[in-house]
């Protein structure tokens, strides 16, 4: 591409996403790499001014609300060659159309995965010493921790963590944990290789070998067909008593009933902070059971970390206006793998 022609671009995600993104810093930087014309920003691609306006963009930037680019609105945009996508999955995105015309995808999962993966060693450190579910228990503030039963060893000394997903966060997660004095740190995950697994410190076992080990449950897998509700009743019934799930991934990993049951009695404990249905029903029986703590899926980039993602956007952005090589191109076999 010639440094001298800036290509036709357009900002695509929801209002309050554009917000977050786009500080003036942030936009100056955009207005520098490509062509803004109004409208620089939409929320949608269908009405006439939308569509006139894509008739001539070669770049989108997309976020939490962009719509599908399906193959009719694709037929638009007959001059687009590269979407550059500041957030996690790019999966509600793409359409098979896409990848038939070549376009260009890239995401920012990676640095998504960052926040993500600090959520988790915390919620790993807290599940440990049973943090949450003690400040929640109203005989700690009468009898002390030393009188309660139930809560299993609280401490982070010698665990064996249970990682599901050697994915982008489980990696990270994995990593992470080495400012702990862990007794393991076992991965599973069928498409992961056992050399990279040993050498990012983890051990790759069946997950039902996994399990019956795993004083704490850690799960990063995609949200995919073979996925879903891979954590039932009978892989509840493996971990030890007093295991904590952690689920920082997608709710459908888990059956919640089978979860709750668990819970309920006393045997598991739950940190959640993704759940299916998302947000749970006020009378789902997870959010009554003092052994679960449920977040509102906070663990992804809120606040200031969202302006990382667009840092990495307008980063590969900047490689694509200058002919260099993508660091974070998403391609179709990375996507039957990936979120």
């Amino acid at each position: 591409m010639s440094a001298r022609t800036k290509p036709q671009s357009l900002v695509v995600m929801d209002r309050e996403s554009f917000r977050q993104h786009f500080d003036q810093a942030r936009l100056h930087r955009l207005d520098q790499l490509v062509a803004l014309t109004e409208p620089v920003w939409v929320d949608e691609l269908d009405s006439p001014s939308t569509r006139a306006r894509l008739a001539t963009v070669e770049v989108l930037l997309t976020s939490w609300g962009a719509p599908r680019l399906s193959a009719e609105r694709l037929a638009a945009a007959p001059a687009l060659r590269a979407v550059f996508h500041a957030a996690g999955s790019v999966r509600p995105l793409i359409s098979n159309e896409l990848w038939r015309r070549g376009i260009q995808v890239t995401s920012a999962a990676d640095a998504n995965a960052i926040p993500v993966a600090e959520y988790t060693l915390a919620a790993i450190i807290f599940a440990a010493k049973k943090a949450p579910f003690l400040a929640a228990d109203p005989d700690v503030a009468y009898q002390g921790w030393s009188h309660l039963t139930g809560y299993g060893d609280l401490s982070n000394y010698r665990r064996t963590i249970g990682i599901v997903g050697f994915s982008r966060t489980g990696r990270r997660v994995i990593d992470m944990l080495r400012c702990l004095d862990l007794a393991a740190c076992l991965v599973a995950d069928p498409h992961a290789d056992a050399d990279e697994v040993k050498q990012a410190g983890g051990i790759l076992l069946d997950l039902h070998e996994m399990l019956p080990r795993s004083e704490i449950l850690s799960l990063h897998a995609p949200a995919l067909p073979d996925t879903h509700r891979l954590i039932g009743a009978a892989e509840l019934a493996l971990l030890p008593d007093q295991a904590t799930v952690i689920n920082t991934a997608r709710g459908s990993l888990i059956d919640s009933e089978a979860l709750a049951a668990e819970c309920r009695s006393g045997r598991l404990f739950a940190i959640l902070d993704v759940t299916e249905p998302e947000p749970l029903p006020i009378d789902a029986p997870l959010r009554h059971i003092p052994n679960v703590m449920i977040t509102p899926h906070i663990a992804g980039s809120k606040g200031s970390e969202i302006g990382r993602l667009t840092d990495i956007a307008l980063d590969e952005l900047s490689r694509w206006v200058a002919d260099e090589p993508l660091s974070a191109e998403i391609t179709p076999k990375a996507l039957t793998l990936h979120a």
